[in-house]
């Protein structure tokens, strides 16, 4: 079946206006009902960022996460916050960045991913560890802002399900891939289809541009995206922004591992990537290396740390299995 993406324009961030916007845009994917269900445990994933910077649109808007936990709500879901910032705590970065009022209206538990580990499957990262929280939701909807992003080009929403891999462990995998762009893609990409959203929001009503994911500026983009696969919206994004896809790690990535569908195999029910194409999106000036420099002795605890309580307990996990 081929993958359909639902691009809306939206104006503001106004209650009434985002509520009516998402509302057009799900329904031809079959509106909230289709993705939850009475009873279901929905994480809602927005990006947290961080706290430092609340007016340069660095993360998911609160209005945007306040109709879609209503809706899912509406539909019998049982909505929580989560996330593993680069810095602090999940919930001190949504209190930052004005969530502490839909947070207490509606009630929504707010989890750090920092704690209990799920082990995944992947053929190329077998020590790939994500968020049992995230992994025992029952229904993941994804919520990234959409960014330029000084490492990766952009990030969207391949890259905000990496805040499901828990607290330092996303520090560990800066450097374990880092080194490689692709390969760090890639890791990217594994986790993404090892979560397996059912549905992404995208939050482009005002993005951040140049040097982001926060060293940026605000730039309105005037659009929200809606799709149950995360690869094929990622691709008709890098469209409206006009970037080369070759320079975007997640897209060449998903690309190579038979995951991202080419433009002219999606359908786009509503607005179509060219009718909201920028020709002027602010990109990188230049790309940073993944590998963020951190000092050497850091680099060694983190290793250590790796080797003891990572690598050589599924060593032998795997030696008994054998």
């Amino acid at each position: 079946m081929r993958p359909s993406v639902s691009f809306v324009r939206a104006a503001s961030y106004e209650y009434d206006h985002v509520q009516a916007c998402v509302t057009a845009m799900l329904e031809p994917l079959g509106g909230m009902q289709a993705f939850v269900k009475p009873g279901d445990r929905v994480l809602l994933k927005p990006n947290l960022l961080t706290g430092s910077r609340p007016t340069k649109e660095c993360t998911t808007r609160p209005e945007l996460v306040y109709v879609v936990a209503k809706m899912v709500m509406q539909a019998g879901g049982k909505p929580f916050l989560g996330d593993s910032p680069a810095f602090g705590s999940a919930r001190g970065v949504a209190i930052a960045n004005g969530y502490k009022p839909i947070i207490e209206e509606l009630g929504l538990p707010v989890v750090d991913f920092n704690g209990r580990r799920y082990e995944t499957v992947s053929q190329e990262f077998n020590h790939l560890l994500l968020s049992k929280e995230a992994m025992e939701a029952d229904v993941i909807i994804n919520l990234p802002k959409v960014k330029s992003h000084v490492q990766l080009t952009l990030t969207m929403g391949v890259k905000n399900l990496f805040g499901c891999v828990p607290g330092k462990m996303k520090a560990w995998w800066h450097m374990e891939a880092g080194k490689d762009r692709l390969r760090f893609g890639t890791m990217l990409v594994e986790t993404a289809r090892a979560i397996a959203p059912s549905l992404t929001i995208a939050d482009g009503i005002i993005g951040h541009e140049g040097k982001g994911p926060s060293g940026g500026e605000p730039r309105f983009l005037g659009l929200l995206g809606a799709s149950a696969n995360v690869f094929a919206l990622d691709r008709a994004l890098v469209e409206i922004l006009n970037a080369d896809p070759s320079t975007v790690p997640t897209i060449v990535a998903s690309q190579k591992l038979g995951l991202c569908p080419e433009l002219a195999d999606i359908t786009f029910p509503l607005l179509t990537p060219q009718e909201l194409q920028l020709a002027d999106w602010k990109l990188p000036d230049t790309i940073v290396p993944i590998d963020f420099g951190l000092p050497r002795v850091v680099k060694s605890s983190f290793r250590h740390l790796y080797i003891r309580y990572i690598k050589e307990p599924m060593r032998a996990y795997a030696n008994r299995l054998s």
